[in-house]
C-alpha cells in the first residue's frame, strides 16, 4: 500500500519529518532554580540567569537529565553517556542571552524506533534521529499595545527535550499517530504532560513532496504547531501548495512558514536556516555531560510497563483484539481506568463499556477520563448488576446516563427507580401469551419459516415489560410456545 497523492501530471510521495518539543516536568529549570508552573504571572519565574545578566553561570538540573534519559529508554532509543551541550546563536527579543544553549552533534539520546498503529489496521515503524536537551525562549506578546511588543520570560530556559524523527511519515496520518504515539510514552513515563493547548509540546513540521523513487525534494519548515488537527491540517496545505508550485514548473524555497489556524493556510516567515547559520560552539560554562551504565540501569529499572507492552499483554493474557487493546493503552489514565474497572470481571465486556458507553457520556459532557464523575468502582459496579441479571444491557445504558447525571451509584438508581429485571417465568409468560393471543398472523409467519420474527415477539415483550423482562428468558420462552 502507498500513500501517493495523485497531481494534475501523475503521483507524488509527500516525505514528512517532525521535530517534537516536549517541556520537561521538573519543578525547576534546565539551568536554574526558577519555576516552571504554567500561568503564572508574566516576568514572576525568571532568574538572574534565565534574564541573561552579565556573569551568571548555569548550573545543570539532574532531574531534567535523568528525565531525557528515561525518555529516551521508552523511545526505544540509544543512550549516550558523554553528550555535549552547544550555544546555539541568533537574536531574538525574548532570547535575552543573544544565544540557546542546546545540544548538536553530541546529544544525550541517539537513534531510536516508534511503533505506530494506523486506521487500517496497519502499523508503521518510524526512527527517531535524536533526542537533546535544551533551553525554551521567552514568550513575545504583540497584541497588547498598537505599537509595542511585551516580552514574557517565564519559559525562558525552561527544559525542552527537543525529539527529531527521521523522514519516515509519508501522509498526515502517519505523523498525527505518531505525535499521539510520543506523547503517551512521555505521559506513561511522567517526563512531560503533554499538554499542547499550554504550549508544553509542539511541533516543528518538515514537508517535501518527490516524484516516487525520486531523491528527497526540498523541505519547508512550518514552526510551531500546537495541536495534532492543526499540523495534519498544515501537512495537506503544505503538501498541496508544493505539488501545485512543482507541476507549474516552480521550484520550492526552503523557508520556514507559519500556520494560520484560522484560514488553514501556511504562510513565508523566513528563510531556512542551517547549522552554520547559528556559530554552534561548545557552551564554555558547561563541562561535558558526562554518567555511567550505572546511571541508565537505574533509572531503567523504574521504568512502568509502556504502551507497546501493556497492549501485548491485553491482547495475549485478556483476549483482546488488537484495536481494542491499542484504544485501551492510547492514555495512561485510559489504561489504569480500564485495569480497574476489568479487575474480577469478563476482561472483554468491561472494554466494551469502557469505550463504549461510557467514553460516549464523557464524550458527551466533554470531559477527560481524569475529571469523570463516574468511577471505575462504579462502572465496574454497573457491569456487576448486568452479570448478576439484576438488570439488563438496555437499562444500564439508561444507568450509566442517569449515574453521569447524579454521581449515584448504580445500585441505587436501579433500586430507586424500580429498574430490577424481572426474571419470573411466570409473569413473563403472562405477557408472552396476551401478545401471541393478539397477533396470530405473526405467529403463523414464525412458524412458516421466518425466524427473524423472533426479534418482532421479542420487542414487543420487553416493551410490555418496560425493558425489564430478562431478554435470555424471554427468547426461551418465546421459543417453547411458538413451536408449532
Amino acid at each position: 500500500m502507498n500513500n501517493y497523492v495523485e497531481g494534475a501530471t501523475g503521483p507524488w510521495e509527500v516525505v514528512i519529518g517532525l521535530e517534537v518539543h516536549a517541556q520537561v516536568i521538573s519543578q525547576s529549570k534546565l539551568f536554574s532554580g526558577a519555576a516552571t508552573a504554567f500561568g503564572a504571572e508574566a516576568n514572576s519565574q525568571v532568574s538572574l540567569v534565565d534574564a541573561g545578566l552579565p556573569g551568571m553561570l548555569p548550573v545543570i538540573n539532574e532531574m531534567a537529565v535523568e528525565q531525557a534519559v528515561r525518555s529516551g529508554l521508552g523511545l526505544n532509543a540509544k543512550i549516550n553517556n558523554y553528550s555535549v551541550f552547544d550555544r546555539k546563536n541568533y537574536f531574538y527579543a525574548d532570547l535575552p542571552q543573544g544565544y540557546q544553549i542546546s545540544q548538536y552533534l553530541q546529544p544525550i539520546v541517539g537513534e531510536g524506533i516508534v511503533s505506530v498503529d494506523l486506521a487500517d489496521g496497519s502499523s508503521r515503524d518510524i526512527g527517531v534521529e535524536r533526542l537533546h536537551l535544551e533551553q525554551d525562549a521567552g514568550k513575545s506578546i504583540h497584541d497588547r499595545h498598537p505599537t509595542k511588543t511585551y516580552v514574557d520570560l517565564n519559559r525562558s530556559g525552561v527544559a525542552l527535550m527537543e525529539i527529531v524523527s527521521k523522514p519516515d511519515m509519508r501522509s498526515a496520518e502517519e505523523a498525527g499517530a505518531y505525535v499521539r504515539k510520543v506523547r503517551a510514552i512521555l505521559r506513561y513515563l511522567g517526563t512531560c504532560d503533554g499538554n499542547m493547548e499550554e504550549g508544553s509540546m509542539r511541533a516543528d513540521v518538515n514537508v517535501s513532496v518527490r516524484r516516487p523513487g525520486d531523491d528527497l525534494g526540498t523541505r519547508a519548515e512550518i514552526k510551531n504547531v500546537n495541536s495534532i488537527r492543526f499540523m495534519q491540517q498544515a501537512i495537506a496545505y503544505e503538501t498541496t501548495r508544493q505539488i501545485d508550485i512543482l507541476e507549474e514548473g516552480g521550484s520550492i524555497d526552503q523557508e520556514t512558514r507559519l500556520f494560520d489556524a484560522q484560514t488553514g493556510t501556511t504562510r513565508p516567515m523566513r528563510s531556512k536556516e542551517e547549522a552554520h547559520d547559528y556559530r554552534y560552539f561548545p557552551d564554555p560554562d558547561l563541562l561535558p555531560l558526562e554518567f555511567s551504565h550505572e546511571f541508565v540501569d537505574r533509572i531503567r529499572a523504574t521504568l512502568p510497563e509502556l504502551p507497546d507492552t501493556k497492549k501485548q499483554r491485553y491482547m495475549d493474557e485478556l483476549g483482546l483484539s488488537a484495536h481494542d487493546a491499542g484504544v485501551l493503552v492510547s492514555e495512561r489514565d485510559t489504561a489504569a481506568f480500564y485495569e480497574q474497572v476489568a479487575t474480577g470481571r469478563d476482561a472483554k465486556v468491561a472494554a466494551n463499556w469502557v469505550q463504549g458507553e461510557f467514553f460516549a457520556q464523557l464524550s458527551k459532557l466533554e470531559r477527560d477520563i481524569a475529571d469523570s464523575p463516574v468511577s471505575a468502582g462504579q462502572l465496574g459496579g454497573l457491569i456487576d448488576l448486568i452479570a448478576d441479571n439484576t438488570i439488563s444491557g438496555k437499562i444500564a445504558k439508561d444507568v450509566l446516563e442517569i449515574m453521569f447525571e447524579s454521581g449515584q451509584d448504580a445500585a441505587a438508581i436501579v433500586e430507586e427507580k424500580g429498574l430490577k429485571q424481572v426474571s419470573d417465568s411466570g409473569a413473563i409468560e403472562g405477557e408472552i401469551d396476551t401478545i401471541i393471543a393478539a397477533n396470530p398472523d405473526k405467529v403463523a409467519e414464525f412458524q412458516s419459516g421466518k425466524e427473524k420474527m423472533i426479534g418482532w415477539f421479542v420487542g414487543q415483550v420487553m416493551q410490555a415489560t418496560k425493558g425489564k423482562a430478562n431478554p435470555q428468558l424471554v427468547n426461551q420462552l418465546l421459543r417453547d410456545k411458538l413451536k408449532p
